[in-house]
């Protein structure tokens, strides 16, 4: 199993490296600024989103994501031949709970944590 979603996870991390690179164009601007209601995608602004939103759209830049990529391909491959079951791993295939190849197993086999009392 634990083969199955690192499998998994390279090829969803691949997808999200791809369309990141795709949405850079070719002068590798990368790097998206919000300004109020306006993004700023380095090759045209577009403007009408709520302030929270344009800067939620500016955080998520594809030289943002390749970072965020890479830090996920270094995790994983610390744990890639852990024992099943590997909470690290699990968790970062968690966001991807909706994709229609997610391994049915992972979905179903996650431990119950006991619930942290509160003083």
């Amino acid at each position: 199993m634990s083969e199955e979603l690192v499998r998994f996870l390279q090829a969803s991390l691949d997808e999200e490296a791809d369309l990141a690179r795709g949405c850079d164009g070719d002068d590798a601007c990368g790097q998206w600024t919000a300004h109020g209601h306006t993004v700023d995608f380095c090759h045209l602004d577009l403007s009408g989103f709520p302030p929270t939103i344009a800067q939620h759209i500016a955080l998520h830049d594809p030289a943002r994501t390749l970072r965020d990529i890479e830090a996920k391909r270094r995790v994983l491959t610390r744990h890639a031949h852990d024992p099943w079951p590997c909470d690290d791993l699990r968790d970062l295939a968690a966001p991807y709970a909706d994709h229609p190849d997610f391994p049915a197993l992972t979905r179903t086999s996650r431990r119950s944590k006991p619930n942290a009392r509160r003083a």
